[in-house]
């Protein structure tokens, strides 16, 4: 049956409205009932098919409503009344896979009519009901590619009371299994009577006389002495506890360790500190000619080390001043972070020294000397 939606959750005929169902006082629904809603904007459908058990017991549902525009709430508690009938069980049952089919469209009255009208039509008992409905991706089954309109599929088990008729009977022929087999469709009379609107698959048919089902009995183990009766409370002993001290176990668990650590610790000390032979009896043991050499080399290599330090590095000429010999123009050393980057001649040349002195030529006069 669908869930309706409320009208105290304002206008909810446009607007996005989820549901959550569970058992009055449990966070689930029981395990006989299921629950499907596809989208927002779709209804919520519960369905199920409860076990004898069952009977006699009134199950109370609370459904809680929200609409996920206006974040309104709203629940209500449904109440489920199981009443037994004389009509079940029915002895013969059929379970039909219907592969154009989901299961909210399965529920729907007029639609799983017209399967029962069909159903009926080929097989033609006298009492015809629908026992269970199931989701194929209940049965392990994929969910499927969003093209085509691909359907997931669903099974519907009806019973009747008279047997099976012959065409549902040609699904157990050895030409059909043999085509099932071989991934074939079988060929099956009456299919066309369900083809217009509900597209079985033959292969998956079941055919069930509960008549010549054979009971199976689970036999128990005799129950031992650490196995409690299946009845009554279970009585826990009066006697008390006895309380334990464990501060023995304590001191034997810290103290084992410890005292190894401090054995190794001891031992490790004595070998690095106690047994060193120390600089005088390395020397004793040591010739003079070896000393006398080993202190030749320290001293030698103090003493490079200390005039490393106070060297004076002297100056390149091209650092020094340079100066014009006529001018007497001094020009700025040449730092030696920029010999790279400089163009300036570093001395002068004597092409460019007759360039700058200029000798004066004697006047002819109109004397002639002796």
């Amino acid at each position: 049956f669908p869930l309706p939606v409320w009208t105290d959750l304002g206008d909810a005929s446009n607007d996005p409205i989820t549901f959550n169902t569970n058992l009055m006082g449990y966070p689930d629904r029981p395990g006989w009932l299921r629950y499907i809603q596809r989208t927002p904007y779709g209804d919520g459908v519960l369905y199920g098919s409860p076990t004898p058990e069952h009977v006699g017991r009134p199950t109370v549902i609370e459904i809680t409503a929200y609409n996920r525009r206006t974040f309104e709430t709203a629940r209500h508690n449904l109440v489920i009344n199981i009443m037994a009938t004389e009509e079940f069980p029915l002895p013969y049952q059929a379970e039909f896979y219907i592969k154009n089919m989901n299961v909210e469209e399965m529920l729907v009255s007029e639609v799983l009519g017209d399967f029962l009208g069909a159903v009926k039509n080929v097989w033609q008992p006298e009492r015809l009901n629908a026992i269970n409905i199931t989701s194929a991706l209940d049965r392990g089954g994929r969910v499927p590619l969003p093209i085509n309109n691909l359907k997931e599929g669903v099974y519907v088990m009806v019973g009747a009371d008279v047997p099976f008729s012959s065409c549902l009977r040609e699904v157990e022929s050895p030409h059909n299994q043999l085509r099932c087999s071989q991934e074939m469709e079988p060929a099956i009379s009456c299919d066309k009577k369900f083809r217009a609107q509900f597209h079985i698959d033959w292969c998956k048919i079941s055919l069930v006389d509960i008549n010549k089902v054979v009971p199976v009995y689970i036999t128990r183990p005799d129950p031992g002495t650490g196995i409690l009766p299946d009845f009554g409370e279970y009585n826990p002993p009066s006697e008390s506890l006895k309380s334990r001290d464990y501060f023995s176990d304590f001191l034997v668990t810290m103290a084992i360790p410890s005292a190894v650590a401090l054995v190794l610790f001891f031992i490790l000390g004595h070998i690095m500190c106690c047994r060193r032979e120390g600089v005088e009896k390395r020397n004793m043991q040591t010739s003079d000619i070896q000393l006398v050499h080993h202190s030749a080399i320290q001293k030698s290599t103090k003493e490079l080390r200390s005039m490393s330090k106070n060297r004076e590095i002297s100056w390149p000429l091209s650092t020094l001043p340079v100066f014009n010999p006529v001018s007497g123009e001094v020009v700025p050393p040449i730092h030696p972070d920029n010999y790279e980057t400089t163009s300036m001649p570093l001395m002068q040349t004597q092409s460019n020294l007759q360039n700058q002195i200029t000798i004066p030529q004697p006047r002819p006069s109109g004397k002639a000397s002796v």
